[in-house]
């Protein structure tokens, strides 16, 4: 044999899904023989199966199905059935009993172990008995390096396993999992950030890979997540009569509690916590009526939802500024909230933004250098994620901007004009002034844009330093003085910046768990959340529990335990105004 083709023969095995692209006619005889030896142990083989001569297999069954591989160095024993496409890699291991779908990979260095030794005290351990549940794993899933899977556990369809997981339990399908125990991080179909995608690999900054071990300080297995799932159980429980309470019959409109004004947002509100937690529309009206209510709200001539009037009438709003937008915050706000209520609802605006339509690019660069950065971030950024969210509803209605290339003038100046210290944009506060300015400002400024958008944040790990720093402000964040507001504009740009890099994760998490413990403490049976201590300027509907501070804690606990990693408990996730995933793939082009 000479050194070309013994060079040739060591690659296949340890990339053996070129073998039929690229063996040779005497290597291709050799794999044939190779397999007829194995068949007379009983192994079946599909068409275009390799397994190589450097693996050892010594199965009492062997079933593969076509396009499958076992990689050198891999050891199979037992009874083994693969699918279609599979791949079993080097120096993985698959013993005991093992059932394999189609399209499953299964990475180097990972064990599958179908069996198991007891380990009474009576006997040595090498004279206690096997058990053989076995391991069965469904089509289409990755497994990857160095993990270990146990004898018992199925593995749903669509699962992605993280390197180094130790898997003790079912995993459902669609989930991505990681961590030693593994433990559920998202469902794979939601629209992911490259964090969770390198964690699958091991490709992990900041030693985010040790973090999601589970080894760390405050791994929250155990009691934070059976917390968290009996307050699930119990929101749901009391959902219908908590949106009920805020319910006028007498107007037939909602209010944030009862005996308070009827609003607009409090009409959201109720829709997007029975999304949440029932899965339906608030049962005062048919869903149609509610989008029916929700649309005919929108001012023709700006495209703005203005808030009721004092007698509960269509409201008014003020004259529009010089260049031509209309300064209403409540209004602006109004563009999320009904926006992402119709979405809950199956509908739509019925008009576009027109404000946001008729903005020029040179009229936008120029509003946006009026801003106050520097006094009032908070405003500035709660005026670009109305801005923004209003060019991604007229997307939606396929409605084109005043010229080409407006939104693309967004994100250049956000771009250009970002702080590479903070990762944010404004002033960056003192000790006195603290930074609540900044980070409040940056969740709003980001929600809208590059959360919206689905774009990655620049400056991630500057971003987490600040608001990290931001989160141990006692003034805001000693307990009884959090705020929904404050709480949310900490923990969403930490999630929203984890994607991107595992910089400093564990402090991230020990400050997530605390939060998270805490917010679960503040439920009131029968009426929800409050909203929490006033802000800054005496924002917030205050400290009585109502639809505005339920709906808004109801997606922090989930973003606090996502980060902590026991979100899966809660069983629902955020499909509104606060939804973690981008309401629209970047590129900015209208959905076909």
């Amino acid at each position: 044999m000479d050194a070309e083709t013994a060079l040739d023969d060591a690659y296949f095995d340890y990339c053996p899904w070129d073998f039929v692209g690229r063996a040779s006619a005497g290597q291709r005889a050799a794999q044939d023989a190779h397999q007829r030896r194995l068949a007379e142990s009983g192994a079946r083989f599909g068409q275009r199966c390799y397994v190589s001569p450097a693996a050892g297999v010594f199965t009492d069954t062997l079933r593969l199905g076509t396009d499958s591989y076992i990689a050198g160095h891999a050891y199979v024993t037992g009874e083994v059935t693969a699918g279609d496409d599979c791949t079993v890699n080097p120096y993985a291991t698959v013993r005991g009993r093992i059932t394999l779908g189609d399209g499953v990979r299964i990475g180097a260095h990972s064990s599958l172990l179908g069996f198991n030794h007891g380990f009474a005290p009576d006997r040595p351990v090498h004279r206690q008995p096997l058990t053989n549940e076995g391991i069965t794993v469904g089509d289409d899933v990755w497994i990857g390096s160095h993990v270990v899977v146990l004898d018992g556990v199925t593995i749903g369809d669509h699962c992605v396993v993280g390197a180094g997981a130790v898997v003790t339990k079912d995993l459902a399908p669609w989930t991505v999992a990681a961590g030693n125990p593994a433990r559920p991080l998202r469902d794979r179909r939601a629209q992911g950030g490259p964090l969770r995608d390198r964690a699958v690999s091991g490709d992990l900054p900041g030693g985010l890979s040790d973090d999601l071990s589970g080894d760390g300080p405050g791994d929250p297995s155990g009691d934070l997540g059976d917390a968290v799932a009996r307050f699930a159980d119990r929101a749901r429980a009391q959902a219908a009569d908590l949106v009920a309470r805020c319910w006028n019959p007498d107007t037939g409109r909602y209010t944030d509690r009862p005996g308070a004004p009827a609003t607009v947002r409090a009409h959201c509100d109720a829709v997007e916590i029975a999304d949440l937690l029932l899965g339906s529309p608030p049962e005062q009206l048919a869903a149609d009526e509610h989008a029916a209510r929700l649309r005919a709200l929108q001012d023709p001539g700006s495209g703005l939802v203005p808030e009721f009037a004092p007698d509960g009438g269509p409201g008014v709003l003020p004259a529009p500024a010089a260049d031509g937008w209309i300064d209403d915050g409540t209004a602006e706000y109004h563009v999320l909230a009904v926006g992402y209520a119709l979405d809950l609802l199956g509908s739509r605006l019925t008009q576009p933004v027109h404000l946001v339509r008729r903005m020029t690019a040179s009229q936008l660069l120029a509003r946006l250098e009026s801003l106050p950065w520097r006094t009032r971030t908070w405003s500035a950024g709660a005026w670009v994620d109305c801005w923004a969210t209003g060019a991604h509803r007229n997307l939606e209605l396929g409605v084109e901007d005043g010229q080409p290339g407006v939104l693309e003038a967004l994100f250049g100046w956000l771009t250009t004009r970002v702080d590479p210290w903070t990762g944010m944009w404004g002033t960056a506060g003192s000790p006195a002034a603290g930074r609540l300015q900044l980070v409040n400002g940056y969740y709003r400024l980001t929600r809208g844009s590059y959360a919206q958008f689905g774009l990655d944040v620049p400056y991630a790990e500057r971003v987490v330093d600040t608001v990290l720093a931001h989160g141990r402000d006692q003034r805001w964040f000693a307990a009884g003085r959090e705020n929904a507001c404050n709480v949310l504009d900490v923990a969403h740009p930490l999630w929203l910046a984890g994607r991107r890099s595992g910089h400093r994760t564990a402090e991230v998490r020990a400050w997530a768990e605390e939060q998270l413990t805490r917010a679960l403490g503040r439920w009131r049976d029968g009426a929800g959340f409050g909203f929490g201590p006033a802000g800054e300027g005496g924002g917030g509907p205050g400290r009585e529990p109502g639809l505005q501070g339920t709906e808004m804690w109801l997606a922090i606990v989930w973003l606090l335990a996502d980060l902590v990693g026991v979100a899966d408990r809660l069983a629902y996730r955020p499909r509104g105004v606060h939804r973690p995933e981008p309401a629209r793939s970047p590129g900015f082009a209208t959905p076909g």
